[in-house]
């Protein structure tokens, strides 16, 4: 059942969409094909900063469905979302200490990039069980390509974090067993029950507590500050142009998307667009250095990495531009405002 979804408020990242073309192999001349009924041009899909409707993004899976003409589709899709697809959340799962800390980041994060489904997670002896269940009514075979993509993603992610695949993991799908289902061997190497009572993994408590040896402390302490900023962010108002802005900027390298990309991909002026922010209280370079600021103060308390490297991170032409932006937020410098936090602590 839905719950606190809105199927026609553009949230999710049209990455994911762009990728399903790749995937089909589709030319721009067939891209109209794939954005049937969905009431999007061919230069909004292309543009980065275009954000999906929940309707949206699920007729263009069923068009795929179509246009593939594969049953393997679903598979193959989830082998093409890698980590990095998924933003800062995917640098953070991949920078998590192990498995069990990454699942975590899943289910917290995930509505800042697909608010179509929800993980939930569960102890059980020596096992954790992981339930993945959609809150939008889903045909049939929007299930079955939905619920085949989330345990590509699972077992590819966990093998990069435990280091070989987790063949001891044990995958349940809601679906009946296809005729095709001598090819799930070839992209999830654990085993696998269908028409099972809900969408789940079962994994050995043994096996989340592997270490990563990919692991980064430091890269992960940053990706969990832009997370936890972003998922703050979409909490606030999901039906604001402030909030729509937000979700931009935090999709985008920090502080390159423009005022007239953002007016674009909501398809206004740029006078319009400070006009509706306004009206909310909020301007463009207000929500732009919000951002900004939470994202230097979070390098500079969580991490060892130069003033000069952070202004690089956040994608200032020089450090001097930086240090002027910072001190004009707290009214100290960066250098000053890390050591009054390490002497806090």
């Amino acid at each position: 059942m839905m719950r606190d979804i809105n199927l026609s408020q553009p949230c999710i990242p049209s990455n994911y969409s762009r990728l399903i073309a790749r995937e089909l192999a589709l030319q721009t001349r067939d891209v109209p094909d794939l954005l049937a009924m969905t009431q999007l041009t061919v230069d909004q899909f292309l543009q980065e900063d275009t954000l999906l409707t929940p309707q949206q993004q699920l007729q263009i899976l069923d068009n795929s469905l179509q246009l593939a003409n594969d049953d393997t589709f679903g598979l193959r899709l989830g082998r093409r979302l890698t980590s990095p697809t998924h933003g800062a959340m995917g640098f953070l799962v991949n920078s998590s200490p192990d498995l069990l800390t990454a699942i975590r980041a899943f289910q917290v994060f995930l509505p800042t990039r697909m608010n179509l489904a929800r993980l939930e997670m569960a102890a059980r002896d020596n096992w954790l069980e992981v339930t993945c269940r959609f809150h939008v009514e889903l045909s049939e075979s929007l299930l079955k390509v939905l619920s085949e993509s989330f345990a590509v993603i699972f077992f590819d992610c966990a093998e990069f974090i435990v280091g070989r695949p987790v063949g001891e993991v044990v995958c349940g799908f809601l679906h009946k067993e296809p005729g095709y289902s001598h090819c799930y061997a070839d992209y999830i190497p654990g085993s696998i029950t269908f028409g099972a009572t809900s969408l789940a993994l079962n994994i050995p408590l043994d096996v989340c507590k592997v270490p990563n040896a990919s692991a980064n402390h430091e890269n992960y302490m940053m990706a969990l500050k832009q997370c936890e900023c972003m998922l703050a962010q979409l909490q606030s108002d999901r039906e604001s142009c402030k909030y729509r802005v937000q979700k931009m900027m935090l999709s985008h390298p920090p502080g390159v998307l423009t005022e007239e990309e953002a007016a674009a991909a909501l398809f206004i002026c740029k006078r319009t667009l400070a006009r509706r922010l306004k009206a909310e209280g909020a301007s463009f370079r207000q929500l732009r250095d919000g951002i900004l600021s939470q994202q230097a103060i979070g390098y500079l308390r969580d991490s060892s990495v130069s003033v000069e490297a952070i202004a690089e991170l956040l994608n200032y032409h020089d450090s001097a531009n930086f240090r002027r932006a910072f001190k004009r937020w707290f009214g100290v410098t960066p250098d000053q405002y890390r050591r009054r936090s390490a002497s806090q602590t």
